[in-house]
């Protein structure tokens, strides 16, 4: 998907939600941290989970958000892919964005968790 499919109020909208979308994803990551550590098992075993299960959280497109234009599209689908935003949560961007988006979501809907368009 090339910037052609998105305006500039898409981007000034991605831009001052994008942060609170990421803090969100952090906060429910780290819900899931507590529920490792809280568990019955040995400490190492615990430590051992945590550490993997934040090795592969620290590379998805939801923790690393490289906020410029050429990757709004791909931060986008990320965020839908890891169940981050729901389609409800493009209200407000264009009818071509979202179209596009939908577009995506239909061709490969093992992906996203949510199928809301």
């Amino acid at each position: 998907m090339e910037n052609s499919y998105f305006t500039e109020k898409d981007w000034k909208l991605y831009r001052s939600r994008i942060a609170d979308w990421q803090e969100a994803y952090m906060e429910k990551l780290c819900k899931e941290y507590i529920k490792i550590l809280s568990t019955d098992r040995n400490a190492s075993d615990r430590f051992w989970e945590l550490h993997d299960r934040i090795k592969e959280d620290k590379r998805s497109t939801s923790v690393i958000v490289r906020n410029s234009r050429s990757k709004m599209v791909d931060n986008i689908l990320g965020l839908l892919m890891d169940g981050v935003i729901t389609t409800d949560d493009l209200d407000g961007f264009s009818d071509e964005f979202r179209e596009r988006i939908g577009f995506v979501i239909k061709n490969h809907p093992d992906h996203f968790p949510d199928k809301n368009d």
